[in-house]
């Protein structure tokens, strides 16, 4: 795919996730200009054929910018901070955002672009980071309709799906709801597998037993078979998830909305942070159950 040099395309934030999803740009032949705090990130995306550079630097050279950050705030300073990708920037450029924020952040974020004459689009994803490797992300988009169609080519690229939800800040709506989804279904998968194996069941002849009836799940395929070795290592840290969990609780607050199995699922991440558990995959949610329970569950040996 050759590119003009008027459409660079700049990416910002080079994590578990964005590594990997501006590595397959790359390969797809878009020519990328990056930037991450993380230098080692840089230069391995630099050394795939990409080039470095600051958040001035993007906003004046490319037309389309992607960002993929831990939060809002750090979003909004890589926009707007006194050399952000905002002081440079010219109108007609499209800012992707594909972290996971709050539709507020969202909207603020597509409001003061729109008075500059550029486009934004919350687009977070779903997938984690074998999703992000393998270029099938589930991405779901919130803005106006011709900046989605602008970014399909790149959205092509890195999911299998994208999907335009609504009007901005609906992608962002999406992504909660995918996370209330998600967690709360590990942590019902953690209790059931708790109780099968305190129980004296084997956990590897459970999951087999039930993944292909009603209980079985995209889950319980991801997670049982890391668990029953013990391997925790993150795909998705509970460090963004107990992230997401709290805007979750913060925007249904703001509206009105009682999440009564969120907000306990919320204590459960909050037990897991305190007691260092936060760059564990979220898988490791189990191990607040088994520490209740005082069991393990892993192969038999």
């Amino acid at each position: 795919m050759k590119r003009r040099k008027d459409m660079k395309v700049g990416f910002i934030g080079l994590g578990i996730m964005g590594r990997p999803m501006a590595k397959n740009l790359r390969k797809a032949g878009v020519e990328l200009i990056v930037s991450d705090l993380n230098q080692e990130a840089v230069n391995e995306v630099v050394a795939a054929g990409g080039k470095a550079g600051s958040y001035a630097e993007i906003g004046s050279q490319c037309k389309v910018i992607f960002t993929i950050v831990p939060n809002g705030d750090i979003v909004k300073e890589i926009l707007f901070g006194a050399e952000g990708v905002a002081s440079t920037i010219t109108a007609g450029s499209i800012v992707c955002d594909m972290s996971s924020v709050t539709p507020v952040e969202s909207k603020e974020c597509f409001d003061k672009l729109k008075e500059m004459g550029v486009g934004f689009v919350d687009a977070p994803v779903s997938g984690g980071e074998p999703g992000a490797i393998n270029g099938t992300l589930a991405i779901m988009a919130g803005g106006k309709e011709e900046d989605f169609e602008a970014l399909k080519k790149y959205f092509d690229i890195l999911g299998s799906s994208a999907l335009l939800i609504g009007e901005s800040g609906s992608g962002s709506v999406t992504k909660l709801a995918n996370q209330v989804i998600v967690n709360n279904t590990i942590a019902v998968v953690s209790e059931a597998f708790v109780l099968a194996a305190k129980a004296g069941a084997d956990p590897v002849k459970v999951y087999e037993a039930i993944r292909g009836g009603l209980a079985g799940s995209a889950v319980l395929d991801a997670k049982i078979p890391l668990i029953v070795k013990r391997n925790f290592q993150p795909g998705g840290p509970i460090r963004i998830n107990h992230k997401d969990i709290k805007n979750v609780v913060n925007t249904a607050h703001s509206i009105d909305v009682p999440i009564p199995y969120t907000a306990q699922l919320f204590e459960i991440l909050q037990t897991m942070k305190i007691h260092g558990h936060m760059e564990d995959d979220h898988g490791g949610i189990i191990q607040y159950f088994e520490k209740l329970a005082d069991v393990e569950v892993k192969e038999k040996e």
